[in-house]
């Protein structure tokens, strides 16, 4: 499906993207919408090996079949939403984090408008004490899966660290070659300050993977994304993972973080004692910015924060509609918003 520049940049006005560039009006795109999603603690109802006991039937927040399919009906909601503004498809790729297993993942592609899609799946076990992974969907009629790979963090100052790998899917879209990090980087928990070595070890690591596929390739066209638990101006994100806000200073080792301006605006993914930290961010490869050696380039960015995924009363209202609060069950959709960059390709 390709859309004449003029609609494109209508639709994009409207729904706040960022960063588009002036073309002639006779120009045509075809849009590719990939998103990211923290889908909140998405656990089955099973005992499993890891430390699930806090979503079990017998827990506190007595998770069953019930709860667990609503889940499931709610997320495929607005993942099926995502991106249609610009891609009748929707999505055509998809990083998530918090899920258990591939079995929840595999649910999930599985229900109301994503089975008609046939997303595909990647997914590593990681060694996170809680269990949760991140994993990747993709619509095969966009993406061609080529690689795959898990990169565990490990944390030379203690042995006993775990938490969730990075990881990194390679394929072919659009006659280019494209390369996914996903990330759930270690939380803030004991303090922002005293766990950012931690997020620092992170970064370092996704530089490492980053360099190392553009040592292959000086105009490889990569997407780091994930839940970095830190906002886009912490120095994990703009110092040791070296990103920048700025488009003029994109370099061959500088990446472009469209969330960064989005961040100066007041424009959030989750909201923690009356502020908001987006957290959950997708970063490109200087390549994807300024389109050389390849098809694909970056057009803009967006926070999905429909009316529909905010609580809208209480002391909470605008915060996203969370599942659980504490052991209290709201039913809602999850504590993060989702976001999404598009790419397009320049139809001849």
């Amino acid at each position: 499906m390709t859309f004449s520049f003029r609609l494109f940049l209508l639709i994009a006005s409207a729904f706040l993207f960022h960063g588009a560039s002036a073309q002639k009006d006779d120009v045509r795109y075809a849009p590719r919408p990939i998103g990211f999603y923290n889908v909140e603690n998405l656990y089955d109802t099973i005992d499993g090996p890891n430390d699930d006991a806090e979503y079990l039937p017998t827990s506190a927040k007595l998770w069953n079949t019930e709860r667990y399919e609503r889940k499931l009906q709610h997320l495929a909601k607005v993942i099926g939403e995502m991106g249609t503004d610009v891609l009748p498809d929707g999505l055509v790729c998809l990083g998530l984090c918090e899920v258990e297993n591939r079995g929840v993942v595999e649910d999930l592609v599985k229900t109301g408008a994503l089975a008609e899609r046939g997303y595909r799946i990647v997914h590593h076990d990681s060694p996170d004490r809680r269990g949760v992974d991140v994993a990747f969907i993709y619509n095969p009629a966009y993406f061609t899966l080529l690689h795959e790979r898990a990169y565990p963090l490990r944390n030379p100052e203690d042995s006993l660290f775990r938490t969730r790998d990075q990881l990194v899917v390679t394929g072919l879209m659009d006659g280019d070659t494209l390369s996914i990090i996903v990330n759930h980087w270690p939380s803030r928990y004991g303090g922002e300050k005293r766990s950012l070595p931690l997020r620092t070890l992170a970064a370092k690591l996704g530089r490492h993977i980053i360099d190392s596929l553009m040592a292959r390739n000086a105009d490889a066209r990569i997407l780091y994304m994930g839940d970095l638990n830190d906002d886009p101006v912490d120095p994990s994100v703009r110092k040791f993972l070296n990103t920048t806000g700025d488009k003029e200073f994109v370099t061959d080792k500088k990446f472009y973080n469209p969330m960064y301006d989005l961040y100066k605006k007041g424009i959030g993914s989750l909201a923690w004692r009356d502020s908001w930290n987006l957290f959950d961010q997708i970063i490109l490869s200087p390549a994807l910015v300024t389109g050389a050696g390849g098809n694909l380039k970056y057009y803009g960015t967006r926070v999905f924060n429909q009316p529909y995924l905010r609580q809208d009363e209480g002391n909470f209202a605008g915060y996203p509609f969370r599942t659980f609060v504490g052991d209290q069950y709201q039913g809602g959709y999850s504590d993060h918003f989702p976001v999404y960059v598009i790419l397009v390709k320049e139809v001849k």
